[in-house]
């Protein structure tokens, strides 16, 4: 499935079960959170190495998660007519200016905190 078509399916989803009413930017973003949320649990008390290969519960659980992130995110640019294949190509742009790879690379330094 592409973009489109998960947005439709999510839309329809919504529809059948008359959700679109609590389907609000504010909501959505809220869901979206508390899902991310639930993400970091799964690594919250893990070490580096543990967290570099997690086992197939761990995976289950991530999977299941980043459905729930991909899902919220898609039906929160859907409800605000957000095309987010042209907000991430766009973010992309800005973010190559503002991280050149002669600045930025080896270095996780946020660009307005270097010393340029």
């Amino acid at each position: 499935m592409n973009i489109s078509e998960i947005q439709d399916k999510l839309e329809i989803f919504a529809s059948e079960r008359d959700w679109g009413q609590f389907h609000t930017p504010k909501n959505l973003s809220m869901a979206l959170s508390v899902e991310a949320s639930e993400l970091v649990e799964i690594f919250q008390w893990l070490n580096p190495e543990e967290s570099n290969s997690p086992n197939q519960k761990q995976i289950q659980e991530i999977n299941s998660e980043v459905a729930d992130i991909a899902m919220y995110l898609l039906r929160f640019c859907s409800v605000l007519g957000i095309d987010i294949e042209e907000a991430i190509k766009t973010k992309l742009e800005k973010n190559a200016l503002k991280y050149p790879v002669n600045l930025s690379k080896g270095n996780a330094q946020k660009y307005n905190q270097r010393g340029n």
